[in-house]
């Protein structure tokens, strides 16, 4: 991969593989491997959902905004973004222009078997802390995945994650990595 886009920064919503896939992509790259939810939670000193509760949800879009342009300088490193983080037009340009972005694409109802049970997710839950029933959960799957389709859209490169193997998958993104530079 050239100097330039020798960074590859992982997309999707959650629950579609991203901290699971990084780390054994960048293993198979020879590249460093950054979960940028995990990188913010280390510099902050409390988890994400604890930001979410404590600052807002614009606070740690701002939050991820500087990390994205600290990480930026990096090289041959496989970045897992947070869900969310393309829906930030800033984000997604410095992105698109420092790295080659893979959307882990998966269904809502592959996500919601995913996420039913997972009750650390500031967006899996009612604003007072309770969690969502299940019909309101894959209303709530829908609704946002249709709204951040569009930036997923704008992905160098699209990967199915439904019914795969984790392996299966990396090896299907690291082959289109290949051929991207080719």
């Amino acid at each position: 991969m050239s100097k330039r886009k020798s960074l590859v920064y992982l997309t999707g919503f959650m629950g579609s593989g991203k901290s699971t896939i990084g780390p054994i992509l960048a293993n198979v790259l020879g590249y460093d491997f950054i979960d940028l939810d995990e990188h913010i939670e280390e510099r902050e000193h409390r988890t994400v959902s604890d930001i979410f509760a404590e600052n807002g949800e614009g606070y740690f879009r701002e939050l991820e905004k500087a990390v994205i342009e600290e990480l930026k300088q990096k090289s041959s490193t496989v970045i897992s973004l947070g869900g969310g983080t393309i829906t930030k037009v800033e984000n997604l340009e410095t992105i698109k222009s420092t790295g080659v972005l893979v959307y882990l694409k998966s269904s809502p109802q592959q996500i919601f078997r995913r996420m039913r049970n997972r009750l650390d997710r500031p967006l899996l839950r009612h604003p007072d802390g309770r969690p969502l029933s299940d019909r309101e959960l894959m209303s709530r799957i829908q609704s946002t995945l249709a709204l951040r389709e569009v930036f997923y859209k704008q992905a160098d490169v699209v990967v199915s994650t439904d019914g795969k193997k984790v392996g299966i998958t990396v090896d299907e993104i690291a082959r289109k990595l290949r051929r991207l530079v080719e």
